[in-house]
């Protein structure tokens, strides 16, 4: 692998920069999302029995002790219940916008290694086999002129092959990651509707404003 990387001449070191940037993106998208997955069914009918057994001073302790956007959502109702539903669903909404962005975070820079990786690959072997074009015109190749010429264009290709291998596997974690945010996001939605029912068939608050 050194050997190819070596072989690959300058435009290897800015694929290699693009490949610990996009690596370093795909630990902390898949660690943040991997966290802040959570059984919203589970929870929900834990906030539930904790709200009916010990009031909702429970139910916001247990969602202060649970990471997660779901519990983020449930904690921003609860704390907010006493001022109305109107109150309770600007909370909501604005604890999912938060929890929606952080989901987000950092997408944008994985996408960007997915676009830079395969251009730069193929930046340097455009200018590989200019160069090696450039020899072809200035000097008659035969015998071991023909193999270094030979060696030029390969050194051009594996730049291409280079940008290529982090650009795919960039895009695959990107797909998968890009599931699970929007599986995610469903959730929040869900644990919206949820907890507006709850605490209205709780505390008989109105349900004009769902």
């Amino acid at each position: 692998m050194v050997h190819y990387f070596l072989e690959g001449g300058a435009f290897m070191w800015p694929i290699l920069l693009t490949l610990i940037f996009g690596l370093g993106f795909v630990i902390e998208r898949a660690y943040s999302l991997m966290m802040s997955a959570v059984d919203s069914d589970v929870f929900f009918d834990t906030i539930s029995e904790s709200i009916k057994e010990n009031g909702p001073e429970s139910a916001v302790q247990v969602c202060s002790e649970t990471e997660g956007p779901v519990a983020a959502i449930f904690h921003a109702g609860l704390t907010n219940m006493n001022r109305g539903l109107e109150e309770v669903e600007k909370a909501i909404q604005n604890a999912g916008a938060i929890e929606m962005a952080f989901l987000e975070k950092n997408m944008i820079w994985l996408n960007a290694v997915i676009t830079i990786a395969p251009m730069l690959g193929f930046t340097g072997t455009v200018v590989g086999m200019i160069k090696a074009f450039r020899e072809i015109a200035q000097h008659s190749f035969v015998g071991s002129k023909q193999t270094g010429l030979a060696s030029g264009v390969s050194e051009a290709l594996l730049t291409t092959a280079g940008g290529l291998c982090i650009g795919i596997p960039a895009l695959i974690f990107y797909s998968l990651f890009r599931g699970k945010v929007q599986g995610l996001v469903a959730e929040l939605e869900a644990a919206s509707t949820h907890i507006m029912a709850l605490l209205a068939a709780q505390y008989k608050l109105s349900l004009i404003h769902i």
